[in-house]
């Protein structure tokens, strides 16, 4: 008989990259980018359930990227940026990339007449 090991991760180890793939998580993570706000304020904002958006909650919070705050009977979410400093070293390529393409580009349309 098969042993099956799930694996688990820590927050730290979660990938960011997932969680950002999905653009209900991104547009959960623009609204949080404004300040904490309850989880039902959140799902006034989507036509999806309030579960499906408790869903991607858990995702965000499992990669680090939300944590919650408890105050009484509800629970708030709060944006934990920091985390989001592994995409932006992965895009800084790219950005380096299409900044010299610009300037290029920039240079091609002042020479013609």
């Amino acid at each position: 008989m098969a042993v099956r090991h799930r694996a688990r991760s820590s927050p730290g180890s979660a990938d960011v990259f997932y969680a950002i793939a999905d653009p209900t998580r991104r547009r959960l993570l623009d609204l949080l980018a404004r300040g904490e706000r309850p989880v039902n304020d959140l799902a006034a904002e989507f036509s999806i359930t309030r579960p499906a958006v408790s869903q991607h909650l858990r995702i965000l919070r499992h990669t680090g990227l939300v944590s919650v705050l408890r105050h009484g009977r509800q629970q708030r979410y709060r944006l934990r940026a920091r985390r989001l400093r592994k995409v932006d070293g992965w895009v800084a390529a790219y950005r380096q990339f299409w900044s010299r393409k610009l300037e290029f580009l920039g240079e091609h349309l002042a020479r013609r007449p």
